[in-house]
């Protein structure tokens, strides 16, 4: 298989020196991968990191990406040198073109999948970025590719055991009710259940569908959006042959005994999902994009701006990022 792409996130932050890090403490299980973004300020990286600078094959097109000792660098200059924890709004259109051309590597071929740095969102609105976030932009980028399956996107952060889908992400919890409805929600439940089987291997995959209200609405008498909206939609799911349960009280959902009930959680908004998972795996959640024709990764933190430059960063996420992706890649490469 081909490299992974890898692209740089926001200068200014802890993604580069993830990358620096990660390269230089290889071995030979780690996931081979290549950089887009720019050469100099990863060698800047590699010396604030104080690790020792690689061979780096800097080219312009991802179809010269080679394999080897070199890591190679797609060349995406900066506007300006970055300087860490202040990120700078001129570096906005390098970062952008970053993603842009790592989703193109991805959807050539040129490499198997795509594993994002972090970006601050907003930055890159001040350069009109004009989507919420990654996950919303790399579904933009793929939108007329072919694709057979439901389409997303879904984000869903996974780790070792617990994985959380969003039926709604930067959603403000005022108008999370609002946003919900049957289709909706049958939808997500389509991408969550095709990339389970597909993506992580699961072929009779189980789901467990967050309640909305407090104890899933105790019947209509604390909301009527399971009765009304949750449970229909897991109806016509499970018409579909797809195991998924009726809406489930959320605060006894994440459990030990609860999890081995179920392969993944759709979770109804945002701190919902993202609380239990990051309690259990503050550092090894991997974000994932689900319902797209490319393979799509990302650390599940920020840009760290707060401790960029000081070394002390660690890639424990990066890292889980990258082995999944190369994992999904290669069960999409034998179907």
């Amino acid at each position: 298989m081909k490299p992974l792409a890898v692209s740089m996130g926001d200068p200014a932050g802890i993604g580069l020196e993830l990358a620096a890090r990660v390269w230089a403490e290889r071995d030979a299980g780690t996931t081979p991968f290549f950089l887009v973004g720019d050469a100099d300020a990863f060698a800047r990286a590699c010396k604030r990191l104080g690790v020792a600078m690689p061979t780096l094959n800097v080219v312009t097109s991802a179809e010269a990406v080679g394999a080897g000792d070199a890591l190679t660098v797609l060349h995406t200059a900066l506007a300006v040198e970055e300087t860490p924890g202040e990120p700078d709004p001129v570096n906005a259109d390098a970062v952008i073109r970053a993603i842009e051309r790592g989703v193109e590597a991805a959807r050539t071929g040129a490499a198997s999948a795509l594993v994002t740095l972090p970006i601050a969102k907003a930055v890159l609105h001040t350069a009109d970025f004009g989507f919420p976030g990654h996950t919303e932009f790399i579904a933009h980028l793929t939108k007329d590719d072919s694709w057979p399956q439901a389409r997303g996107p879904v984000m869903m952060l996974a780790g070792p055991s617990l994985k959380v889908a969003l039926a709604t992400i930067h959603t403000p919890l005022a108008q999370v009710a609002g946003k919900l409805d049957r289709l909706s929600l049958v939808q997500t439940g389509r991408v969550v259940a095709e990339a389970l089987r597909r993506d992580f291997g699961i072929e009779h995959p189980r789901i467990a569908l967050c309640g909305l209200n407090p104890h899933a609405g105790e019947e209509g008498n604390i909301g009527r959006e399971e009765i009304d909206t949750i449970n229909p939609a897991a109806a016509i799911l499970r018409t579909e042959s797809w195991k998924v349960s009726d809406a489930q009280s959320a605060d006894a959902l994440f459990h030990d005994a609860a999890r081995a009930k179920y392969d993944a959680v759709i979770a109804l908004y945002h701190d919902q999902g993202l609380i239990p998972i990051k309690t259990l795996h503050f550092w090894d959640a991997v974000n994932v994009t689900l319902g797209l024709p490319i393979v799509r990764t990302s650390p599940d933190h920020g840009t760290g701006f707060d401790i960029a430059g000081k070394g002390i960063a660690r890639a424990d996420s990066f890292r889980a990022a990258l082995t999944l992706a190369w994992q999904m890649a290669e069960r999409r490469a034998r179907t």
